[in-house]
């Protein structure tokens, strides 16, 4: 097993840290053939099983106290095997994550106890143990197993077990040899899997999209219609997968729209090519899940996925696979020619200092992209290759003036060092949260158009005069081009693809703040565009923009802040304003309009100015608080108290970014406590009256963040929030406003006196209203909103008779996870009612309710689990109409596999409602419902616990299923409920106990673990149904005691 971890397995090649198991085919096949030896080696080799290792077998799992079975001490989060070395300590021990094993007879029970995490484990304990040898044996016997190819030593082996009469010794040889045969065997098998498996390198990725990109385009007769990576940086070694992608094997990531069907997201890695999950629509980000199977190649999963494709590659064979060999032959060109198309920068910076997205950028930066040329007139064309040929032969620094050549390439070259030294680190430090790349579309431009604007042409000769002019000739330059209109696309990636980014940086650190206020408006208003904002990070243009803020120049201030508040719009950019120590710069912006929140008069022009600079501060502020770290960073700068302030200004435009600000901070709950202290609720509140939508939205948005909390929910009701709130349901034309206000009046819902409220100004009629033909992220709060307010019966008599039942039931068949988790409540919470059951029943909603159980997301089962409870209670012949739901009952059983709590612990209420039916109780014990609520008696969660012991004291009323608890060892961890603090938990367990009493030897279990002593404190209990429980169970122990006492004198 050593030397087929260390040679045949596929490990990651990271450069920092552990590495872990890629996700390759191969390693999976190994994985299984390890399982299978060590779960048949208890059976096997029981001599051999009972060996302890000599260091144990240590790592993290997934694995709950409750998924261990008999033979084993569970107390709380820690878990002991009652098999002990010679020095008494436990074989297996498991602490909160982290397990140690010491023998195989160990190993193979745990995975017997894995179940479907068997492999999960496996690579777990592997990963952890990279010598696993070693610790089982020791370092004597490691020889052996690392010397597969010398037959002699395993016959001196042999020879020495002979000779040798030590019991342990001998043991141990005979492992070593298992081991070896073990080893043997799995490189047999990865040599069968690395002659069918083909790697693949980040060039020939590379190499394979750039001629499909080729191939592309407009038309029937070209194989695609585009093919992107969604991320332009590329790394070092070729790869554009973000770092702690990279260890997983992953080389980059595609987006490629065939002409058949919808954009396909494509996950390059080194085993393959796969279907990813596509970019998410509410993150914008990349699902890195594997959707499909692994491929060999683009080629081949392009046709097995695009019918089209397929047709067009197969007409253009020859052409393009002849393209593809010669692309083999032809010499990469050297990249240190590009410098010598770039005088503005300094010999000294060669190309192997500069990032692989910069060295793209010099060797076409004087000509148009590829996207463009592939549709320019050959005159056209001509023109511009003079054109190129013009722009090398200019002059570019003799006519500068000296400020304007040193701060330009120095700073150019100082940017560029600056970016290419830091970049992995920085990466490599960030937690997870905050490590993600590019979380924006990638470009779809339109390939193969007609013809070129002119603008593009125009915006070329002026980057060529930003390049070579003096000081005067910039300035023109920069108001000239300011002239175009750069909202437009192609002005802005004209810009881009000429070159002209990278001067306009460099122009920001130049000494005159003419050139600096030019080129921060042009990039402020360029920097709207997705590709135009990595492009600026890339070059390294957020830390000169943070190095601005402390100008004193106010325009210069505001025009940073603006543009970083453009930029910031992805995780990486957001990163680099925080390292850079943009949070704390940005939050003292927000100074500036300190004393000018509440002046009475009107405002002169200075205190107009520093209005304008606190209010981009506060913009920017907003685009960076999207990151968690960020939030976090404001806080300690001390921007929640500013950000208060300036809720008191008169102005409109300053009040939405920082609105906007707490809106996004509030998720935290430490800032929801300062949100309280500097009473931001009251503002917020003020500011729901407001005219203007774009701030009653973000109000009503932050509302709903903070009404988590009970306090901040009174706050709400006690300053006239609530009033507004419900007017505000009315104008339901701007859907985003309406979504803010209907999931505020959810969250303050959650208290009953809002409730009480919201019933006065007719709010419950108004969302009833709502329930059809409205956006889903409106009726996911719609729907949260009724749920709440159901929970009183007054309510859902107003539900019912304003029509509001049956939308409910047909929000039912919907696919959202959480309108379907809200819809299920709220139906739940009608059901209570015996009037409007009838009307779900005739709706046929039970039967829509237990078909969401089959739902593949957790919390929908659980939702739709505790929904079916109040059904069943009222419903008119509960009995018949569960029966009547085919393979119904077997699925509620089958539930109790889940490994989640919260539907454990419905489906354990659904089940006691359904027990109540003596037929139905016969068909779920048939469907072994007693072995699986017996095994998850060993839990610790009170809700679990409560519900668990309401079903089996309700499924003892069948047969012979009192005694069947007792032999699955169902009696003894329910006596511990008895020590819990929830007084539910003692009345369920108390009844469950009482049931089971009825058998002689669950009495005996009782006694023995302490029942009597606890059972007689809770008599004296205020609870009459736990009083009577726990006394009729003392009963029966003490009958038991008396019979055998007369058996024994008799």
């Amino acid at each position: 097993m050593g030397v087929a971890l260390t040679r045949a397995a596929q490990w990651t090649t990271a450069g920092f840290g552990a590495g872990t198991l890629e996700l390759t085919p191969l390693n999976e096949s190994l994985l299984k053939d390890i399982v299978k030896f060590v779960e048949s080696f208890g059976t096997k080799y029981p001599q051999e099983a009972e060996f302890v290792f000599k260091e144990s077998l240590q790592w993290p799992t997934t694995l709950e106290p409750s998924e261990f079975e008999s033979g084993y001490v569970v107390s709380g989060t820690t878990v002991k095997s009652e098999e002990n070395s010679k020095d008494g300590e436990p074989l297996l021990f498991l602490s909160g994550s982290d397990i140690k094993v010491s023998s195989f007879g160990q190993l193979s029970r745990l995975l017997h106890f894995a179940k479907d995490k068997k492999l999960k484990e496996t690579q777990a304990c592997l990963e952890a143990n990279r010598d696993p040898i070693m610790k089982i044996l020791g370092a004597a016997a490691q020889g052996i197993v690392e010397k597969e190819d010398d037959d002699l030593t395993a016959i001196r082996f042999l020879d020495k077990m002979k000779k040798d009469e030590n019991y342990e010794n001998n043991l141990k040889t005979k492992i070593s040899l298992l081991l070896q045969q073990l080893d043997m065997n799995l490189l047999d098998s990865s040599l069968k899997n690395i002659s069918l498996e083909t790697r693949l390198s980040p060039a020939s990725i590379k190499n394979d999209v750039d001629l499909l990109k080729r191939f592309s385009g407009e038309g029937e007769q070209t194989v695609l219609e585009s093919i992107n990576y969604t991320s332009d940086f590329e790394f070092a070694n070729g790869c554009r997968a973000p770092p702690w992608r990279q260890m997983q094997g992953e080389i980059c990531y595609l987006t490629v729209k065939p002409h058949d069907c919808d954009f396909i997201y494509l996950t390059c890695s080194t085993a393959g090519v796969f279907v990813n999950g596509g970019i998410e629509s509410d993150t914008e980000e990349i699902n890195y899940e594997r959707c499909s199977d692994i491929y060999k190649d683009l080629v081949t999963i392009l046709r097995e996925k695009s019918a089209k494709f397929s047709e067009n590659i197969s007409k253009q064979q020859h052409s393009f696979f002849g393209t593809k060999k010669k692309e083999k032959k032809k010499k990469r060109p050297p990249l240190i020619e590009a410098s010598e198309e770039i005088p503005n920068l300094p010999q000294t910076s060669t190309a192997s200092q500069k990032s692989p997205s910069v060295k793209r950028r010099m060797v076409r930066k004087l000509e148009p992209s590829l996207k463009w040329t592939a549709s320019v007139a050959p005159q056209e064309k001509q023109d511009s290759i003079k054109e190129s040929q013009e722009e090398k032969s200019l002059p570019t620094t003799t006519e500068r003036s000296k400020s304007l050549i040193s701060s330009t390439s120095s700073g150019r070259s100082h940017s560029l060092t600056r970016k290419t030294s830091v970049k992995i680190e920085d990466l490599i430090s960030e937690s997870s949260s905050e490590s993600e790349e590019e979380d924006e579309q990638p470009d779809h431009r339109q390939e193969g158009q007609t013809d070129l604007p002119s603008e593009y042409w125009q915006i070329q000769k002026l980057v060529k005069y930003l390049k070579g002019g003096n000081q005067t000739a910039t300035v023109i330059a920069l108001c000239s081009m300011r002239d175009f209109n750069l909202s437009q696309e192609t002005c802005q990636l004209a810009i881009r693809d000429v070159g002209g980014l990278e001067v306009l940086i460099n122009l920001l650190e130049t000494d005159d703040v003419k050139c600096k206020i030019g080129s921060l408006k042009i990039l402020k208003e360029i920097s709207h565009n997705p590709q135009i904002r990595r492009t600026i990070v890339d070059l390294g243009g957020l830390p000169i923009m943070v190095d601005i803020l402390d100008s004193p120049d106010k325009n210069l201030k505001c025009l940073a802040a603006e543009t970083i508040a453009n930029v910031a719009k992805f995780k990486r950019a957001r990163r680099t304003v925080r390292q850079n120590g943009g949070i704390k710069k940005l939050v003292e912006l927000l100074d500036y309009a300190q004393s000018k929140t509440d002046l009475g008069h009107h405002p002169n022009m200075y205190e107009i100015k520093d209005v304008e600079v606190a209010r981009c501060g506060a913009l920017a502020l907003w685009s960076c608080s999207k990151s968690h770290s960020n939030k976090e960073a404001i806080r300690k700068a001390g921007g929640i108290p500013r950000l208060a302030r300036l809720l008191k200004s008169p102005h409109q435009n300053m009040l939405i970014p920082v609105v906007g600000t707490l809106q996004e901070c509030a998720s935290e709950e430490h800032y929801r406590a300062a949100i309280k202290a500097e009473r931001i609720i009251e503002s917020l509140v003020k500011n729901l009256s407001s005219e203007n939508e774009v701030l009653q939205e973000h109000c009503a948005m932050a509302i709903y963040q903070c009404a988590e909390d009970e306090e901040t929910r009174d706050l709400v009701r006690q300053h006239g929030g609530l009033k507004p709130l419900a007017s505000l349901l009315n104008n339901t034309d701007n859907k985003k406003r309406l979504a803010a206000v209907t999931g505020a009046i959810w969250k303050c819902a959650i208290s009953k006196e809002n409730v009480t409220k919201f019933r006065e100004f007719k709010t419950i009629e108004t969302l009833v209203g709502l329930l059809t033909n409205q956006p889903e992220e409106v009726l996911v709060n719609v729907v949260g909103a009724l749920g709440e307010c159901c929970q009183e019966p007054e309510n859902r008599a107003i539900i019912r008779k304003c029509g509001g039942i049956q939308p409910l039931v047909n929000l039912l068949v919907g696919t959202n996870q959480a309108l379907l988790v809200n819809v299920t409540k709220a139906v739940g919470a009608c059901a209570a009612e015996p009037e409007s059951m009838t009307i779900i029943d005739r709706l046929d909603g039970v039967r829509l309710l237990w078909s969401l159980l089959k739902n593949p997301h957790p919390d929908v089962k659980a939702s739709a689990a505790w929904a079916l409870c109040p059904c069943i209670e009222n419903a008119k012949d509960a009995g018949e109409m569960v029966r009547s739901f085919v393979g119904g009952l077997e699925l509620v059983v089958n539930l109790l596999k889940s490994e989640n709590k919260e539907v454990l612990a419905s489906v354990c209420a659904a089940i006691t409602n359904i027990a109540k039916d003596q037929e139905n109780l016969a068909v779920i014990t048939d469907h072994g419902v007693v072995p699986l609520l017996s095994k998850l008696a060993n839990t610790n969660n009170d809700k679990l616990r409560r519900h668990l012991a309401e079903a089996i004291s309700r499924c003892c009323m069948w047969g012979r299923n009192r005694i069947a608890f007792g032999e699955h060892k169902a009696v003894a961890p329910l006596v511990r409920y008895l020590k819990s603090q929830d007084t539910d938990v003692h009345r369920a367990t108390a009844q469950a106990l009482y049931q089971l009493s009825e058998d002689a030897n669950n009495c005996i279990t009782m006694h023995e673990n302490g029942a009597v002593k606890l059972l007689l404190d809770m008599v004296g209990s205020p609870d009459e149904v736990l009083q009577e429980a726990a006394a009729g169970c003392i009963a029966n122990i003490r009958r038991l005691a008396l019979a055998t006492e007369k058996a024994r004198y008799s």
